[in-house]
């Protein structure tokens, strides 16, 4: 594979499409009409800033000693040595920098609401594994994927559209970030033992494999009592055809208990599969 293509991880891309899939599907409810461009600007940003994120997380991770040749996961670029860390530093700022160019019809759509989205977001790229505090390094994970891959991608995408907040796009928030930080759990769960070495105090250093498994649990489990408390404030059950995709979640959980170590990169492709199952099971749910 094109050594650019495994640092995009386009495996982990489900977590940028579909929070933008849910936002706008639920917008299609409300009394304005979807805008086709704002989808479009919307899920080209967020994908722009997915793909920075891991670039930078590529190279720091690196750079930190995070990523060795003891990896159970994926490949990454710079630790294998097939691009420089400066190289791939610099397409992360090319994409960040694209990124807010796709923010200037969001921020004349949506107004200052849609400056700080953008903002915070190009921000938090950088800072999720680089600055003075990187998030990742101090047990921040979960919270950071919650809040700018659930609450503020699906909230904002829901406000490009309708230009309000709601508490359903509220939930359809945690719905989303909570299939996010599945993916991430399951990365840190596997990656324990590197990280203990790296002085990565993720939270699966900090309290440990079981407290890690209780996470994956909670959040495969939570967007399916989201979407039923969005199906009951709106009165709109179709949504519940997301329920279809608990199967993906069972075997998520299962695979979590039974595996250890690289076995565990099957939890993340079932978690993966839920992601994507999910997400498009709301929109069909939103447009019956």
């Amino acid at each position: 594979m094109n050594p650019w293509l495994l640092a995009a991880r386009p495996k982990t891309l489900s977590a940028a499409v579909v929070p933008v899939l849910i936002g706008s599907a639920l917008a299609a409810h409300e009394p304005t009409a979807i805008s086709w461009w704002m989808f479009f600007f919307a899920l080209t940003g967020a994908l722009l800033i997915q793909i920075a994120t891991n670039f930078i997380n590529d190279a720091l991770d690196f750079k930190k000693g995070a990523d060795t040749s003891e990896r159970l996961g994926p490949i990454r670029v710079t630790a294998a040595g097939l691009i420089s860390a400066e190289s791939v530093m610099r397409a992360a700022w090319l994409c960040l920098g694209l990124a807010a160019l796709c923010g200037i019809p969001l921020l004349y759509r949506g107004g200052w609401p849609m400056l700080l989205i953008g903002l915070a977001s190009i921000a938090a790229a950088y800072a999720y594994t680089g600055g003075p505090y990187p998030l990742a390094y101090h047990g921040m994970g979960e919270l950071f994927v919650l809040l700018f891959f659930g609450f503020i991608a699906v909230g904002g995408t829901f406000y490009a559209h309708s230009l309000q907040w709601t508490q359903s796009a509220l939930l359809a928030g945690f719905a989303a970030g909570s299939l996010a930080t599945v993916l991430l759990v399951i990365n840190n769960l596997r990656d324990i033992e590197g990280d203990r070495r790296s002085n990565k105090r993720t939270l699966a250093v900090r309290f440990g494999e079981g407290f890690a498994r209780a996470e994956a649990v909670f959040f495969t489990l939570a967007p399916f009592v989201a979407v039923a408390g969005i199906a009951w404030i709106r009165g709109h059950w179709g949504l519940l055809l997301t329920l279809a995709a608990l199967p993906f979640a069972l075997l998520v959980i299962v695979a979590v208990f039974r595996s250890r170590g690289a076995r565990l990169n099957r939890a993340l492709a079932f978690a993966g599969a839920l992601q994507w199952t999910f997400g498009i099971l709301f929109v069909a749910g939103a447009m019956v």
